[in-house]
């Protein structure tokens, strides 16, 4: 449908929902000029790039490094000049970049060199304004207030005659500071670019936080959003625009590269445009680029409203995305997995899979004396079922060398086998050249139900912030996702329906040592994700013998998870930067101090 606009400036706004890689500023800059000129080809108006798009992020202690910081002042500078010579010059685009301060001083407790979390316009092969991340965020992932200092302008280019304020993530996260300040400075439009990493359920947070700030900015809000992956982190993209009633103009697809270009119906600039402070103390900084609207048009582009994915489509797809991004980020092109027969080596499977493709794929079945029959029928008819490379190695001889050398006995000789598995891996991925994934989830690597130098050995653990019944229900998810496309559903049924055992001795099962998984998942879930106390998880309904037993194993467990591979990280609190306690703790929950 054709929709004609009149009597308010029209603007075709390109947001670039792109990912980027981590120190690669040629390469950044690169894949900015390829989407300017796409959005160029749309007839955008203004185009906009996410969060620190050409330094990648985050940048963690690179952000300290003044090399770094200057190679992305002068990739800026040299992006500006590209686009100019591109034919680009009079499309102004909005960059992230790293940038410092020059006011900064040298003093206790300010990030050294006084770093920036940026943004700039790029106009006619000029930067033509700059600013800063007004509000740093200071918890979970985030140490911007390590990294940054803060921004202190409202920064506001004119285009085609409409005043648009300028914001970087945070500042839409926190009240106050730039939101207040684009309504008092009489913004037609607040654009947002962001890297705001992917959490479970955050995509309705995000929703109602755009409408929320839209609200409050009392103008039109576009919030773009960053996709991609770096090392735990995914960034699911997911931008959306509102308008000044919170009601949703366009809507980004999630987990994928996106051009998404509106037509927005914007109120023209006021001729008396506020000048200087305003909200917070920040002090308006106005360019002017263009007074003259675009010459009437009939709009062509409402933007769209992608189609959502549901939870668990969400989070597969996440974790698809963070191995992928991992795999290629770093140069590997191949991914080697102990395939047991279990759900959580056959989850990793699939995954990589999806990820990198089934040829790129290789399983390894390591049985020892205790395997199963069907259990390593399992591991044989996933390789079937998905394609991936398969080959069978006997660990038995190898255990009883060791065995016969050293006469272990109990959970010393369970561990052995488990530690043999990994020697083996490790022997086949140095000699043909894939990375290995390591199968742990969350749930064991909360109590510690896993052997070090053993099942934690590999370069990225893909369910690492998974729980155990979230594996299961993924599991249950992607079988159906398949069927329901006429594929062969990836993992066996058995692998599914069968109790989770580690088979390191005669009929041994996990709940020998665990409680049942929806209940250790429960309790876990308040103690690690929550920062629930012994007494509130009680007085939430659970035994409290079990529940003292349980944050035992969490808290004597915390040495392994340190030398635990990344793994991409989906809920508000993994293991990782979310959740740092000492190794070395006498504290215990649920003992009088």
């Amino acid at each position: 449908m054709t929709i004609t606009l009149g009597g308010v400036p029209q603007l075709r706004l390109a947001l670039n929902q792109i990912d980027s890689s981590v120190g690669d500023l040629a390469g950044n800059a690169e894949t900015m000029v390829r989407w300017t000129r796409h959005s160029a080809e749309q007839g955008a108006h203004l185009v906009a790039f996410p969060e620190m798009v050409l330094t990648g992020y985050p940048v963690e202690d690179l952000a300290l490094r003044s090399s770094f910081v200057e190679a992305s002042r002068a990739a800026l500078r040299s992006l500006a000049a590209r686009l100019a010579e591109e034919g680009f010059g009079e499309l102004p685009v909005v960059v992230g970049y790293l940038d410092r301060s020059s006011a900064g001083r040298p003093r206790y407790g300010q990030p050294a060199g006084a770093p920036q979390n940026a943004g700039a316009v790029l106009h006619g092969g000029e930067v033509v304004l700059t600013f800063a991340k007004h509000h740093l965020p200071n918890y979970g992932v985030f140490d911007e207030f390590r990294y940054f200092v803060p921004g202190d302008t409202m920064p506001v280019v004119r285009v085609r005659g409409v005043d648009v304020a300028l914001a970087i993530c945070e500042d839409l996260w926190q009240d106050g500071g730039r939101v207040p300040a684009a309504r008092s400075a009489r913004a037609g439009l607040l654009l947002s670019v962001n890297a705001s990493p992917y959490e479970r359920d955050k995509d309705d947070t995000r929703l109602e936080l755009v409408r929320k700030r839209a609200q409050e900015a009392g103008c039109t809000t576009a919030y773009l959003a960053m996709t991609g992956g770096q090392d735990e982190l995914v960034f699911d993209g997911d931008s959306i625009v509102v308008d000044r009633d919170g009601e949703v103009v366009a809507r980004a697809p999630q987990f994928s590269e996106a051009c998404v270009v509106v037509d927005l119906d914007l109120p023209a600039a006021a001729a008396d445009a506020p000048v200087g402070l305003v909200d917070d103390g920040l002090r308006i900084e106005r360019v002017v680029l263009s007074e003259e609207p675009v010459p009437a048009y009939d709009a062509r582009s409402a933007g769209g409203y992608a189609e959502r994915l549901d939870d668990d489509e969400e989070v597969y797809s996440a974790l698809v995305v963070g191995l992928r991004a991992y795999v290629a980020k770093n140069g590997f092109r191949s991914v080697l997995i102990g395939l047991s027969g279990g759900i959580d080596s056959a989850l990793v499977a699939a995954i990589a899979c999806d990820a990198v493709g089934a040829e790129n794929v290789y399983g390894v079945s390591m049985p020892s004396k205790y395997s199963s029959e069907h259990s390593k029928g399992d591991a044989a008819d996933l390789a079937r079922r998905t394609g991936l490379n398969y080959r069978t190695v006997p660990i038995e001889p190898m255990f009883d060398a060791y065995m016969g050398s050293l006469g272990l006995t109990g959970l010393a000789e369970e561990n052995l086998q488990s530690r043999l598995r990994g020697t083996l891996l490790m022997a086949i991925s140095n000699q043909e050249g894939h990375i290995v994934l390591a199968p742990g989830n969350k749930s064991e690597l909360a109590v510690g139900y896993s052997t070090l130098y053993g099942d934690s050995v590999g370069a990225y653990g893909p369910i690492k912030d998974v729980y155990k019944t979230s594996v299961f229900r993924l599991a249950e998810w992607r079988n159906r996702a398949a069927a329901e496309r006429g594929q062969t559903p990836p993992i066996p049924e058995n692998s599914i329906s069968k109790p989770p055992s580690a088979e390191l001795r005669p009929g041994q099962v996990d709940t020998d040592s665990l409680p049942d998984y929806p209940v250790l998942d429960a309790i876990l879930t308040l103690y690690v994700d929550r920062d629930r106390g012994a007494d509130e998880i009680v007085a939430a309904g659970f035994d409290a013998e079990l529940v003292t037993k349980t944050l035992r194993m969490v808290d004597r467990a915390e040495y392994k998870r340190r030398q635990y591979p990344p793994g991409t990280k989906i809920s508000p609190k993994g293991f990782g930067k979310d959740r740092r306690l000492p190794i070395t703790n006498g504290w215990r929950e649920g003992t009088p101090a």
